[in-house]
C-alpha cells in the first residue's frame, strides 16, 4: 500500500514557491510544455512538494513525476536512489530527462511524457 505524504509545514510550502521563482532555463522550458495541460489533458504542478522532498514535475491523475537531471544531479546518487524510493513508496513513478534533451528537442521530450503517461501525444 503506498504511503501517504507527510502534510507540509509552512517553511516547506515557502521553499517550494522558492524553488518555482529560481527556476532554470531548462526548468522553465519544460514548465511551458507542461503546463496549461498541453500533454494529453495532464494537470502538471511544478516543485510539487511530496513528504520530506520535491517533484520538479508532478501529474497526480497519473501517478506520475518527471525529474529534470541537471548538474545539481551530479555526484548525488544515492540520495536521488533514497529519494526516488520514497516516492515510489508514495505510489509515484518516476522519469528523468536531462537539461539537454530539453534543451536539444523538447518535442521529443513532450512526446516521451506523454507515452509514459499513457496518454496520446497529438
Amino acid at each position: 500500500m503506498p504511503r501517504k505524504p507527510i502534510p507540509q509545514d509552512p517553511a516547506t510550502l515557502a521553499r517550494a514557491r522558492r524553488l518555482r521563482r529560481e527556476a532554470t532555463p531548462p526548468e522553465k522550458l519544460l514548465w511551458w510544455a507542461l503546463r496549461g495541460r498541453r500533454i494529453g489533458g495532464l494537470k502538471f504542478r511544478r516543485q510539487e512538494a511530496i513528504g520530506p522532498y520535491f517533484a520538479d514535475f508532478c501529474c497526480r491523475e497519473k501517478r506520475l513525476i518527471v525529474e529534470l537531471d541537471g548538474m545539481s544531479h551530479i555526484d548525488r546518487k544515492d540520495y536521488d536512489e533514497q529519494r526516488e524510493a520514497y516516492l515510489r513508496e508514495c505510489g509515484y513513478r518516476v522519469v528523468r530527462v536531462t537539461n539537454n534533451d530539453v534543451n536539444d528537442d523538447l518535442e521529443a521530450v513532450a512526446r516521451y511524457i506523454a507515452r509514459e503517461a499513457g496518454v496520446p501525444w497529438d
